[in-house]
């Protein structure tokens, strides 16, 4: 059994070892939180953890090893996004969340004249330990109502936080009180169902017609439209990701896999490769783009002959589709991918399949889009074809 000492202002917390004493201090001053913290340590000792107190560990430290071990272990457009959240989070804490002046003045730039961010304090605390589920919950809220943040992102601010938490406790980094991530507790946001924007058929013609003098652009959006890649893996293809038709394809097939070029390595965001069977409309947009020779023997290469860079591209596409008075987004025509798909009564785990998504992930997107092609289903009679009764 462990009890109480006072010595000068400070409560201690004494125990026996065999027959030696131990003592340490529990840092307070206050009776009712030295007894909590005493309830604590024997809680502990019971569940046989050797050092039950919590530590004292600087924000900064626990920072810059999670970040750390985020490089090790994600690639880098994961832990870089990640980051920009710790640095909302915990300030620049450690020199691994500081922006070099380049970066800051360009930040800086970018900021529209009502932006409020300079006003937003990060979380603040002594100590690791010492941040409290209220300090997350008020931190994410003055977020919210300073920038009228969408529930999406208040709940990425919640989730990037926790992970931090349950990371620093497992590799025993960090021992909280009563071992409880105080980010789990926070009230996640709801969110609405997500709004998804795709080009009907006519749209579809209307884009490409927009794009007829301009064959490089036109083929890359008939490959969003009609693969469902994402910019950045349509950015990647090679000129050899595009394979010859067989019996099963036979327009040829377009994989998504992951690559080394020019000691630049890259793979998909799933971090699984893929094959997606080009269809007839694809191929016949594909026929009439010639490939110009790149460095990397880039499927679709720059003006400059090399690999797009995605926020340049993306600009192109706006400017080009601004310029026809289209509205438009790389996103959109993925979404018209799987939307098309979902209602011509392809299964959701097909698409996911094709997409390289989670199947919970395309049934919240593309769910609502099914019922429009499963007319017969609900009928009562003889069994269905094998496309209409899910069978294969």
């Amino acid at each position: 059994m462990a009890s109480l000492i006072k010595r000068g202002d400070t409560f201690h917390v004494q125990w026996y070892e065999g027959s030696i004493k131990r003592r340490r201090s529990l840092g307070t001053d206050s009776l009712q939180i030295a007894k909590e913290k005493l309830r604590q340590f024997e809680s502990a000792k019971l569940r046989g953890i050797d050092c039950p107190l919590p530590t004292r560990t600087p924000i900064g430290e626990v920072v810059a090893a999670y970040i750390e071990h985020m490089k090790a272990h994600r690639h880098e457009r994961s832990w870089r996004r990640d980051t920009s959240y710790l640095r909302e989070a915990f300030g620049e804490c450690c020199p691994a969340l500081e922006l070099d002046s380049t970066r800051a003045r360009k930040c800086q730039a970018l900021r529209r004249p009502d932006d409020r961010r300079k006003r937003l304090w990060p979380l603040g605390a002594p100590c690791f330990e010492e941040i409290s589920t209220s300090t997350i919950s008020e931190f994410i809220a003055d977020r919210v109502k300073a920038r009228g943040l969408a529930p999406k992102t208040a709940n990425r601010y919640r989730e990037v936080i926790a992970k931090v938490f349950n990371w620093a406790m497992e590799t025993d980094l960090v021992r909280l009180p009563l071992d409880r991530n105080p980010a789990a507790k926070v009230a996640r946001y709801r969110e609405s169902a997500p709004e998804i924007r795709y080009l009907t058929l006519e749209q579809i013609a209307e884009q490409f017609k927009s794009l007829s003098s301009r064959p490089l652009l036109r083929a890359m959006v008939a490959t969003l439209i009609y693969a469902g890649v994402r910019r950045e893996e349509l950015l990647w293809l090679q000129v050899e990701d595009r394979a010859g038709g067989s019996s099963q394809s036979p327009n040829g097939l377009l994989r998504v896999r992951a690559k080394t070029v020019g000691g630049e390595s890259w793979q998909p965001k799933t971090r699984k490769n893929r094959a997606i069977p080009i269809s007839r409309d694809l191929r016949r947009e594909l026929d009439t783009w010639t490939p110009r020779r790149s460095d990397g023997g880039w499927l679709f290469p720059s003006p400059q002959g090399c690999r797009w860079n995605v926020d340049n591209f993306s600009q192109t596409l706006a400017k080009a589709n601004a310029d026809a008075g289209l509205p438009w987004t790389c996103l959109d025509f993925r979404h018209t991918f799987g939307s098309h798909l979902a209602q011509r009564g392809v299964s959701l785990f097909q698409i996911a399949t094709l997409m390289g998504n989670s199947p919970e992930i395309c049934r919240r997107h593309y769910a609502a889009m099914v019922p429009e092609a499963m007319g017969a289903v609900v009928e009562f009679g003889p069994p269905l074809p094998p496309n209409l009764s899910g069978r294969h």
